[in-house]
């Protein structure tokens, strides 16, 4: 369908390609996009028939991460497929989405899919980025109408220094990350980590970015005019999606244009004549007014495809008249101002036996967040496309069952929505987490949503942060944060704070944003307009700061600090470093010495390629037992130092001790007394206690000890080893002189 072209232009220091006519030409829009060495395959394809029955525009998008794109074969030794999308696919799946659906047509009911699949994949240039630029390309060059393009754009910050599309080297040094999707004015789509950042420097990355795309925008209208399809007729499409019924879509929408005159001064005296607290109140409203008409229109003989159009926009309508009162009046179905948050509660340490628990609600948004705190080697092993057996310690899963809706449901794993949600609470607060070094333990944070009604994501992040000091994790500082939204109608635009059930339609958007008393930690933006201008996002940013340090104050007036002590059934962990080039030691041949360690003591031990070691337990005297020992093993014994220790082994020739946990020294039969000794076991029995002074440690790392030299009255003038003749034999018995004992020893 598409010619054999290939277009290329620099972007960021690096080339961008964009190929077509080579792979998937059945589709209705494909390209491959190659940056460094990059490279993604986007489909873009549209059903010919509408779906009919429904009551949404079908839009699906699928991220594909491909292990072969970097050449890995999967680690599982049973499974080497490729199999479900890996929570990262997911999360870039979901960032593509929040760009591409508002720039669509939502009447269009024929199903569209994108598909973005990663060929290759550098390790350096991020997959997300070339597939939400690929996608649109994809989009723009095909027959679907659609109101793009878009360009996808990541802003790092090093050295205080704004970076385009930093690599994932520099990106290890960035105190921040910004990725947008973007038009030529307008940002459709938010997504960023940042180091605390402040909201000044924040916004003044997303000049940076907006600046940067529109070479790239530029890039992609040249490639439409040269091979772009003639789009589809959008009404067309629209009208086609009812042409089988009896009721054409123009008889359906003008009898719903009356409906509207006969529900609007119902809404004034029953919805706004007084604030109704709660979504069930509202809905309980919606509902009643709904059967009213419906019951009038069943009356008058309507035909019953009118009357299912009427109940299939009806929502819509109240959302649409929702933001007109919000536009007009700056007037709030529960009676709030614009900028004014629901009403804030908190509370820890509700539950015995987990860690640490916060319960938080802000309005019907309830969100019981637990802590569960393991060993070091509890943390999760990631085997993804982009990653490389990457341990992850900190962890956030968000739960959201049927009942926190009000509704019935299926219970059942966890969806992209409930994935999403968990990795946005996840990022917010990993910036305040302590280091390894501090806080060693693998830590899990279960969010379990009791109530949803706006943004139970941030109310995730604020029992994240309750439970998490309530578990005693030392915090850098707390975290919270604040969904904005927005009523527009196209023209006028207006932000509020705190958003819920019906403002969260038409022309709206959810701007998330966490972050401390210092700065920003993460956002999370997507729209239902043609997207934001830069104004709208810096008023976004300076209220959702006003709103965030009020959500700050609750919870320092609910627990100011993280406890100064562990839940009694949490494990304990104490770390120590060691020299990396003794790992070995510890660890022994095979794991010998290491197993023998947690077997004994009963502890878990992990070491890190640094030399960091964790000793996680339930039993203090176990515990400091095991510490002991691995220090014993590393430390470096010295000639002139004294220990008493146990007698672990004998030999003809003397006794080995145990100076130090694993550590054994030899006592020659000779260095027990002045006195001729016959037999070893005159002189002492596995399992006494003696003290001995190191006297010499060889250059292979052996030990030799003496107990009659670690004696204070020891006079080594009255050794008789000391005063053998020149070139004679010892001036003690009749023996003949023996090789040094270390040349007969056993090797240990």
């Amino acid at each position: 369908m598409f010619p054999k072209k290939k277009f290329e232009t620099d972007f960021a220091g690096r080339k961008l390609v964009v190929e077509t006519g080579k792979l998937a030409d059945q589709c209705n829009g494909v390209c491959t996009v190659t940056y460094g060495e990059t490279v993604i395959l986007a489909t873009a394809v549209m059903g010919k028939e509408p779906r009919t029955g429904i009551d949404f525009f079908p839009l699906t998008i699928e991220m594909q991460e491909k292990m072969y794109a970097t050449g890995k074969i999967k680690g599982s030794k049973f499974v080497k497929r490729d199999g479900r999308p890996t929570d990262n696919a997911i999360l870039d799946c979901r960032m593509i989405d929040r760009g591409i659906r508002p720039l669509f047509n939502q009447e269009i009911r024929n199903e569209v899919q994108i598909a973005t699949t990663t060929l290759s994949y550098d390790q350096e240039n991020a997959a997300d980025l070339v597939a939400i630029t690929a996608a649109s390309l994809a989009l723009t060059i095909s027959d679907i109408p659609w109101n793009g393009p878009l360009v996808g754009i990541c802003v790092g910050r090093i050295n205080n220094e704004f970076v385009l599309n930093p690599t994932e080297t520099q990106l290890k040094e960035s105190s921040l990350k910004l990725v947008i999707s973007c038009s030529k004015d307008k940002v459709l789509m938010i997504d960023a980590e940042g180091q605390e950042t402040t909201e000044d420097e924040m916004y003044a990355a997303f000049e940076f970015g907006l600046k940067g795309a529109q070479p790239i925008l530029e890039f992609i209208e040249t490639i439409r005019k040269e091979i772009g399809l003639a789009k589809v007729d959008e009404t067309t499409l629209v009208e086609s999606a009812w042409a089988s019924g009896e009721v054409s879509l123009t008889e359906k929408k003008a009898i719903f244009e009356e409906a509207k005159k006969f529900f609007a001064p119902q809404l004034d005296k029953y919805l706004f004549n007084q604030p109704k607290g709660t979504k069930r109140e509202r809905s309980a409203i919606a509902k009643e007014l709904l059967e009213k008409f419906v019951a009038d229109l069943k009356a008058k003989d309507t035909h019953a495809e009118v009357i299912e159009y009427v109940k299939m926009n009806f929502e819509l309508y109240l959302e649409e008249e929702v933001t007109k009162a919000i536009l007009d009046k700056d007037l709030r179905i529960d009676g709030r101002k614009l900028d004014q948050i629901r009403p804030l509660s908190a509370e820890v340490g509700l539950l015995p036996r987990p860690h640490g628990t916060g319960l938080f609600q802000r309005g019907e948004t309830q969100v019981l967040s637990i802590v569960t705190l393991g060993a070091p080697g509890d943390a999760q092993l990631l085997d993804e496309m982009t990653e490389n057996d990457t341990k992850k310690s900190y962890i956030h899963f968000y739960n959201a069952p049927p009942y926190a809706y009000g509704e019935p449901g299926r219970f059942g794993g966890m969806g992209r929505r409930e994935i999403g949600h968990g990795a946005l609470a996840e990022k917010a607060l990993l910036p305040v987490l302590p280091e390894k070094e501090i806080f060693p333990y693998t830590i899990i944070v279960n969010s379990e949503v009791m109530g949803s009604n706006g943004s139970s994501s941030m109310g995730s992040t604020c029992g994240s942060t309750l439970a998490l000091l309530d578990a005693g994790v030392p915090l850098k500082r707390p975290v919270a944060g604040i969904a904005m939204g927005l009523a527009s109608d196209g023209k006028r635009y207006k932000v509020i704070t705190d958003l819920q059930d019906f403002e969260d339609g038409p022309g709206g958007m959810d701007f998330k944003v966490t972050g401390t008393t210092v700065g920003i930690t993460a956002i999370q933006m997507d729209t239902k307009t043609d997207g934001m201008p830069l104004d709208l996002v810096k008023e976004s940013l300076s209220r959702a700061k006003t709103a965030r340090e009020e959500i700050l104050v609750v919870i320092a007036n609910t627990i100011p600090e993280a406890r100064a002590d562990l839940s009694p059934y949490a494990p304990r962990i104490v770390s120590l470093r060691i020299d990396p080039e003794k790992i070995g030691e510890v660890i022994g041949a095979g794991g010998k010495t290491i197993n023998k360690i947690i077997e004994e003591c009963e502890v878990n031990i992990d070491i890190d390629d640094d030399g960091l070691v964790s000793i996680t337990g339930r039993d203090k005297d176990n515990m400091e037992r095991a510490v002991k020992w691995v220090e014993g093993i590393v430390k470096e014994v010295e000639v002139g130092e004294v220990y008493t220790g146990k007698v672990v082994r004998l030999m003809d020739f003397g006794a080995f001790v145990e100076i130090l946990p694993g550590k054994d020294g030899m006592v020659h039969i000779s260095e027990f007394s002045n006195h001729r000794i016959e037999k070893i076991t005159d002189a002492v029995q596995v399992g006494q206690e003696v003290t001995v002074k190191v006297i010499e440690v060889d250059d292979k790392g052996r030990i030799n000890l003496s107990v009659k030299q670690a004696n204070a009255d020891y006079d080594p003038t009255t050794d008789p080893k000391n005063s053998r003749p020149q070139g004679g034999r010892p001036s003690f018995g009749s023996r003949p002189p023996r090789r040094d004992f270390n040349d007969r020893r056993p090797r240990y």
